[in-house]
């Protein structure tokens, strides 16, 4: 394993421990973002590109979004948007 590699993994584990300590939702759905960024590059120097584009296009893409979505309607449930 390449010194990259390790990196990452240690940055996978950052991000896997981090996620759920954190506070705010928002700083969870980033970090988790950041974890499914890092898992794809790692797909990726593993030769296994079908798995990085997919990594890549739902863990990054279409979760994120479907996150900040989420995050946008329980900010309206919580009445603390100005009309």
């Amino acid at each position: 394993m390449t010194v990259l590699e390790y990196i990452l993994l240690a940055g996978l584990l950052v991000t896997a421990i981090a996620a759920p300590l954190c506070k705010r939702l928002l700083n969870t759905v980033i970090v988790y973002l950041a974890f499914s960024v890092i898992m794809a590059v790692l797909w990726s120097l593993l030769q296994s590109p079908d798995l990085a584009i997919t990594e890549a296009a739902v863990g990054a893409g279409i979760s994120g979004i479907l996150f900040f979505l989420t995050l946008k309607k329980i900010h309206e449930l919580k009445g603390t948007k100005d009309e």
